[in-house]
């Protein structure tokens, strides 16, 4: 029975060491995107429709 007790007392440091080590790497920008932005300026040239055109005046000539 002593052989669980230290082993869940083993279990719990590897996880505090796990856990202090993912915390260290987040701070250190470990998983920081640093792909995305270099990737998103080849695709800031798509069409974007104007709201200018929407809100033209309508001509009632055309209608009438």
């Amino acid at each position: 029975m002593s052989i669980i007790y230290m082993l869940l007392a083993i279990s719990v440091v590897v996880a505090i060491i796990f856990f202090v080590a993912f915390i260290v790497s987040v701070r250190k920008g470990q998983y920081d995107d640093v792909y995305t932005p270099s990737v998103r300026m080849l695709f800031d040239d798509e069409l974007v429709k104007s709201p200018a055109k929407e809100n033209q005046p309508v001509n009632k000539e055309k209608f009438n």
